[in-house]
C-alpha cells in the first residue's frame, strides 16, 4: 500500500503539483491528427493535466494549442474565428497565431504597439503517427519527441485510436501493467479462453511469475505462466516507458498476423484521463482496415461503441451493459469488450483510490515499479534533475514478445531478437 501523502503526490497531476510538473517534462497526446481533419477546421477544447486549453491548425496546416481564455477579458478561444493564419476571438476581435503571439488587435488605434506586448499561454506541437504531440514544461528543458517503433510506420500500417476514462489516470494505467487479471477479468468460457486466452493458457496457469528489470526508459517485465501438463512456459514480456507508455504482444485477430499493440494513459485533471491506444503487425506490413475495425470492436471501442467524445456507450452510467446472464454462461463478467471491463473495474475504484487500504501481492510487482518510478520523477523535478525515460534511450530500439518455451528456458535469451524493434 501506498502512504496517504505518496498517494497524493503521484494522482495530483494540476499546474504547480510535483507530479503534473513531473508530466510536463514529457511530451504527451493532446489529440488526434483527424480531430483537426483540414486547415481552419473547427478549434476543439482539449482539457490537459488540469488545465484547459483550445487546439487549432491554421491556414497553413500547423497546429496551435492555446490557453482557453482570451488575455484581454478572458472570454473563451473555443468560440474563436479560425482565421488567415490565426485563432480571432469574436469579443474583441484579438487574434493569436499558433505561438500564442498577438498578430491583430483591431479595437485599438492603429499606431498602437499594444499588440506587441500582449501573448497568450502556447504549448509547442508536432504531429506524428496520426497523433498531434504537445510539450507543456518549461522551454529550457525541452527534449525530442518520442521516437518509439509505431511511430515510425506509415499511417496505412498503424491503427491509432482514443477513449475517454473517467478515473484517475494511475488506476488506468496500474490496470494495464497488471497481467494477472486477465485470466480472471477477461475470461471467456469458450474452450480456447477467448481472444485473450492463447490457447487458453491464461485460463489454465492464473499465478504468474513477475519478472521487472528496470531500463533507461521505465522497464521491461516478464510473465511467466508455467504450464503443468505441457511442461512449458506462456511467456509474455511487456514495456513500460515513462511516464505512461505501455507496449505489449497479441496473437491479433488475423490468422499468423501477430500484432503490436499499446496504450497511453493521459491525465485530463485528476479525476480523467484520456486513452490513446495503437497497434500495428509485428511484421510492418499493412493490415486492412476491416482488421483493425475487427479488434477494435473486440476492445469494446469500435466506431459503432462510442458517443460524442470518446466515451462509451457502455459506461457507469449504465453499468456497462452488464448482463448477468452472459457472467452465468458465456464470460467471467457479463460485460462485451475487454477494455470495456478494464474500465468497469478500474472506475468502480472511485475517481481516485485510497491506496493505504490496499494489499498488494508479488503479482502486483509491476504496478509497485509503476509507481516507485512516477514518485522518482517527481522528486527529480522537485530537485531540479530531468526525469527518468525524459531524454533519448534505447526505447526506440525495443518491443514487446510473447512466446511459449521449455519449461524453466532463461526467456531473456531465448526471446531477445524477437524483443529488437526492426521498423
Amino acid at each position: 500500500m501506498l502512504k496517504r501523502e505518496d498517494n497524493e503526490l503521484v494522482t495530483r497531476v494540476g499546474p504547480d503539483t510535483p507530479m503534473g510538473n513531473a508530466l510536463r517534462r514529457y511530451w504527451m497526446p493532446a489529440l488526434l491528427s483527424e480531430q483537426l481533419p483540414h486547415a481552419d477546421s473547427d478549434p476543439l477544447r482539449v482539457p490537459l493535466l488540469g488545465e484547459d486549453l483550445i487546439a487549432f491548425r491554421d491556414s497553413d496546416g500547423q497546429i496551435g494549442l492555446l490557453q482557453n481564455n482570451c488575455p484581454h477579458r478572458g472570454a473563451s478561444l473555443f468560440f474563436g474565428r479560425n482565421e488567415e493564419a490565426g485563432l480571432r476571438c469574436v469579443y474583441h476581435g484579438w487574434k493569436f497565431d499558433v505561438a500564442g503571439r498577438c498578430i491583430d488587435m483591431p479595437n485599438e488605434p492603429a499606431e498602437s504597439d499594444f499588440k506587441h506586448k500582449v501573448s497568450a499561454v502556447a504549448y509547442p506541437c508536432q504531429e506524428l503517427a496520426g497523433v498531434v504531440w504537445t510539450y507543456m514544461g518549461p522551454p529550457e528543458t525541452m527534449g525530442p519527441i518520442p521516437d518509439q517503433e509505431w511511430m515510425r510506420l506509415p499511417l496505412g500500417s498503424v491503427w491509432i485510436s482514443k477513449t475517454l476514462q473517467e478515473c484517475n489516470y494511475l488506476q488506468a494505467i496500474e490496470g494495464g501493467v497488471d497481467t494477472s487479471h486477465s485470466s480472471f477479468l477477461h475470461r471467456d468460457f469458450s474452450p480456447s479462453g477467448g481472444p485473450l486466452g492463447t490457447s487458453g493458457y491464461r485460463t489454465r496457469s492464473t499465478a504468474p511469475r513477475l519478472e521487472v528489470l528496470v531500463t533507461d526508459y521505465g522497464y521491461r517485465y516478464a510473465s511467466v505462466r508455467h504450464i503443468k501438463d505441457e511442461d512449458k512456459d506462456y511467456v509474455r514480456v511487456y514495456q513500460f516507458v515513462m511516464p505512461f507508455h505501455q507496449m505489449r504482444s497479441f496473437e491479433g485477430y488475423e490468422p499468423g498476423r501477430a500484432t503490436v499493440q499499446g496504450h497511453m494513459w493521459v491525465p485530463i485533471d485528476d479525476e480523467n484521463c484520456w486513452v490513446f491506444n495503437w497497434m500495428y503487425a509485428r511484421d510492418g506490413q499493412p493490415i486492412a482496415a476491416d482488421i483493425f475495425l475487427h479488434e477494435e470492436a473486440m476492445f469494446g471501442r469500435g466506431p459503432a461503441d462510442l458517443l460524442p467524445g470518446y466515451k462509451t456507450k457502455a459506461n457507469r452510467d449504465n453499468d456497462y451493459l452488464i448482463d448477468r446472464n452472459l457472467q452465468r454462461t458465456r464470460n467471467y463478467t457479463g460485460i462485451q469488450g475487454v477494455n470495456t471491463q478494464d474500465m468497469a473495474v478500474q472506475e468502480s475504484m472511485g475517481a481516485i483510490y485510497d491506496r493505504t487500504k490496499e494489499h498488494l501481492g508479488s503479482a502486483d510487482t509491476a504496478v509497485i515499479a509503476t509507481r516507485r518510478l512516477l514518485m522518482q520523477a517527481a522528486k527529480d523535478v522537485q530537485e531540479g534533475k530531468l526525469p527518468p525515460g525524459s531524454r533519448p534511450g534505447t526505447v526506440s530500439q525495443v518491443r514487446p514478445a510473447e512466446m511459449v518455451l521449455p519449461h524453466g528456458t532463461a526467456w531473456a535469451e531465448a526471446m531477445q531478437p524477437e524483443l529488437v524493434a526492426r521498423w
